[in-house]
This record gives C-alpha cells, sequence and structure tokens, in this order.
C-alpha cells in the first residue's frame, strides 16, 4: 500500500486548485444541452481505397433510417487488418483510444466523435508505455477518463492492460508519465476500468461480480470490497444450467443523474460461426444495484433510466431526455445489436454482418 500511495503521489493536483470533475457533487457541464445517443451504423472504404480513409454512418439511438450523417476519418481506425499496424481498442467519453504497433504509442483521437470536427480533428498522444516485469502492454482491456476530453488539465486517464497492470497519467500535464500499478489478485486481470464522478475514484470490478477495486488518485487510497449479492431470482434448473453454458461478462455503470451504480451481468452465447468466426448473442441480463456498503442487490426496475453496453465504456441516461425507452439496455457488439427489456429480462438481438466500429457514443455537451 505504501508503495501505492508513493506512485499515486506523483500524480498529485496544485495544492490551490482542485478539478471540479474531482470534487464533490456534480460538473454543472450535466445541466448543459446536450446531443442525443448515438451508434456507427456502417463504416466503410472510400475510393480510392490507396487513399486510406473511411466512411462512418451515424445515427440516433432507434433512428437508424433516418437522420443519418456521413463523415469520412482515417480508414486505420475502423479497417485494422487493411492499414498497418494501428489498432482500435476502445472508447470512453466519445475518445477512441488507438495502439500503434511501430511506436508503442496509445492515442486519443476524436475522429470517431460525430459532434467532434470534421475539418480540425484532434489526435491525443499519450507517453510512450512502461511494461511492468512480468506484464505487457500490447493487449489492453480497456480506456476510461474521469472527464470528457484529455485536453483537460485535470483530467486523468486510466488504462486497464490484460493482466495485472494497471495505468494511470495526465495528458495535458506539462511532462506527462505514467504511474503503473501491479494488481495481485488475478480476478482482476481481464477487468474493465471505469470512472465514478459520485465518489471521484477509477473502479475495477473481479470477474464473477463478487471483489470490486477503488482507486483515489485525489487522496491516494486504494480500496478492495467485497460485494454481497441479494434478492437474487430463483430460477429454474433448465435456466440456471443454461446460463452456467453462457459467456458471463460483468459491467459496471454510474447514472450521473440519479447517483445510483450498477453491475451488469450479461450472459452471451455463440448464435452463428462464419468462416471460423463466431457470432455472440446476449441471451440474458442481470442487473444489481451497488449500495456504499457493498451490497448488490438484484433488480429489474432501473426506473426511467437506459444503460448503453458496447465497446465503449459502458454510460447511463434518462429516457426521457431523449425519448428513449426507460427501464431497458441496449447492447452493441461486432455483430450484434440488441436490446434488452428490463421488465421481463427478455433479450431482443439482431445478428447482422460485422461492424468494424461497435461504438455507442454518449450525450455532448453543445456550447
Amino acid at each position: 500500500m505504501s508503495l501505492l500511495i508513493s506512485r499515486l503521489s506523483k500524480l498529485r493536483l496544485g495544492k490551490s486548485r482542485r478539478s471540479p470533475l474531482l470534487s464533490n457533487g456534480f460538473s454543472s457541464s450535466l445541466r448543459k444541452e446536450q446531443t442525443p445517443p448515438c451508434y456507427i451504423v456502417l463504416a466503410e472504404l472510400c475510393e480510392p481505397y490507396k487513399a486510406g480513409l473511411g466512411k462512418l454512418y451515424i445515427s440516433r439511438v432507434h433512428n437508424d433510417m433516418i437522420d443519418r450523417e456521413r463523415k469520412v476519418v482515417h480508414g486505420e481506425l475502423v479497417y485494422n487488418d487493411i492499414f498497418g499496424t494501428v489498432v482500435t481498442i476502445c472508447a470512453s467519453n466519445g475518445w477512441v483510444a488507438t495502439l500503434d504497433g511501430k511506436d508503442g504509442i496509445m492515442r486519443l483521437p476524436d475522429d470517431l466523435n460525430p459532434y467532434a470536427s470534421y475539418t480540425d480533428p484532434k489526435h491525443i498522444p499519450l507517453p510512450p508505455l512502461v511494461t511492468l516485469t512480468s506484464c505487457q502492454t500490447q493487449i489492453v482491456t480497456n480506456v476510461s477518463m474521469c472527464s470528457s476530453s484529455p485536453e483537460d488539465e485535470d483530467c486523468f486517464v486510466a488504462v486497464k492492460f490484460l493482466g495485472p497492470q494497471l495505468s494511470f497519467c495526465r495528458p495535458a500535464h506539462t511532462k506527462p508519465e505514467w504511474v503503473n500499478i501491479r494488481i495481485d489478485n488475478p480476478c482482476f486481470y481481464s477487468s474493465r476500468v471505469m470512472f465514478s464522478k459520485k465518489d471521484n475514484v477509477f473502479r475495477i470490478l473481479g470477474a464473477g461480480g463478487h471483489l470490486m477495486g477503488s482507486w483515489d488518485l485525489q487522496n491516494h487510497k486504494h480500496k478492495i470490497q467485497r460485494l454481497r449479492f441479494e434478492n437474487i431470482p430463483v430460477l429454474t434448473k433448465p435456466t440456471n444450467e443454461f446460463m452456467d453454458s453462457c459467456c458471463t461478462y460483468e459491467h459496471l455503470v454510474e447514472s450521473v443523474t440519479t447517483s445510483e451504480t450498477f453491475m451488469l451481468k450479461q450472459y452471451k452465447k455463440t448464435s452463428e460461426i462464419v468462416e471460423g468466426v463466431a457470432s455472440m448473442k446476449t441471451r440474458n441480463l442481470m442487473v444489481f444495484k451497488l449500495d456504499d456498503e457493498g451490497n448488490a442487490v438484484y433488480t429489474q426496475d432501473i426506473g426511467g433510466l437506459v444503460i448503453f453496453l458496447s465497446m465503449s465504456e459502458p454510460f447511463c441516461v434518462p429516457a426521457s431526455s431523449f425519448r428513449l425507452l426507460p427501464n431497458s439496455v441496449e447492447t452493441l457488439d461486432s455483430c450484434e445489436h440488441g436490446f434488452v427489456d428490463l421488465d421481463d429480462r427478455y433479450a431482443y438481438t439482431n445478428i447482422g454482418c460485422p461492424n468494424p466500429a461497435p461504438f455507442f457514443i454518449p450525450p455532448q455537451n453543445i456550447d
């Protein structure tokens, strides 16, 4: 613990100022007018292909056939297998994360954000990665940011690598550098990191959802909390056996408007195999509401909220603000676009052509 606190002290904020996004309460920007959630319907290459450009078709959620926008981006962002060594990893707050296999540099471009500038895209480079002993930094689980832009002076970026390593940096700092932490417990090796605006901490959920780790960069504290499942429904034996046969994915998501934190267990099963590639389909989903004491209470009622799960960091919005269906979960993966009605826990999913950019883009503030 002393080593962890020593490393986190390198990220200390200035004594005379405190980031509004790292203070108690919520950012005033939440009261600004916002764009609706959207997603990338289709990505394709532009002709001539040697130009290295791709075209995105972007739509508001539940408006697939209307209000589509087209945006031209670098083809390597959506077709990694064609254009060199740049790999698109994930997204957070509308920024994607890419890793260049040639120079090992991670960057945060805003090209896939439909509300970012078309003519002046931003590509924020992060410091060269530092690999801890017996760790790796080529495979990234996900990236999370504590504010809406890495250009904010006090924005922390967290990167979770597959395995023990978790790294933090401040891209807008005068001399940004990584602070690398080794996580000893193997249940966190394949987990994703998320930022809690409510509690001002980065969090990681262990495999199975029984443990949750928190990193407080402001006060240089680290905590592992055991979660206790409550109100679990009694399922039939066939249902239990079917869910045990599925691949299970755990997600953490926070509702800023209601100050609630949810854990989702997503159950996916192979739907079809085409040319050796399996398409996974969401077959069930369970939601648990977390409290400060570590209780994870099963619920089929998240009120007027909608949760979005994709390769982006999960997010949650009030359904009434964007004319969406309340008490539901939207899912998006490389071959799946689905909807889960929590009232009956039934998943409506559509398996289609591979989507090279399966990202939900959260609402963006309108300046």
